[in-house]
């Protein structure tokens, strides 16, 4: 099912994201670039909340840009499956082989602030991350890698601890905060 199917489809969980849904289905329906980066001010995202079996773990890596423990993510760069995105940036960040989808199902859609950064030597303007976040499973035995020019670690957090440890408000309170609830649904 397309994206935009799927976001029609897709029942906001409160007042944030149903603007935000709105925000995505406007510009994917004005730009042929908001599947890319060539969109500098807008482009989709996916990111994964990742649990153990038992949903009482999730696996974050601590993101060298934020500077903060953050969920897995990318940017969709062309591909209209964002599940599919989401997957291979959650293996790429993690070095874990057997992540699966607990549903194909959206988990979650937030609009996310990006600040001007700089990125393997070029500058990044700020701009917008049109984020869909999916649930997925691995086990929390499984041997873990670093992406070292992105993260500098990674660790499984008992679930409310990942609210203790991430230094970023806001996407403590709107964000990893509603993640939970959800996926202990």
């Amino acid at each position: 099912m397309e994206l935009k199917q799927q976001l029609l489809q897709y029942k906001p969980f409160n007042e944030q994201e149903e603007s935000d849904r709105k925000i995505m289905l406007s510009l994917l329906d004005q730009s042929e670039t908001v599947f890319t980066r060539e969109n500098e001010v807008a482009h989709f995202t996916a990111s994964s909340w990742i649990v153990n079996k038992e949903h009482t773990k999730v696996l974050l890596i601590y993101h060298n840009i934020y500077d903060s423990w953050a969920w897995t993510g990318g940017h969709a760069d062309g591909d209209h499956d964002l599940l599919s995105v989401a997957l291979k940036e959650a293996k790429e960040e993690t070095g874990i082989k057997t992540i699966v989808p607990v549903t194909e199902d959206i988990l979650s859609i937030e609009t996310l602030t990006v600040d001007g950064h700089e990125k393997r030597g070029k500058y990044v303007s700020s701009h917008l991350h049109l984020n869909i976040t999916y649930l997925l499973e691995a086990d929390d035995t499984e041997a873990l890698t670093i992406k070292e020019y992105e993260n500098s670690g990674f660790k499984w957090f008992a679930i409310e601890e990942a609210l203790e440890v991430c230094n970023e408000p806001w996407m403590v309170e709107r964000v990893y905060r509603k993640l939970n609830q959800k996926a202990k649904l």
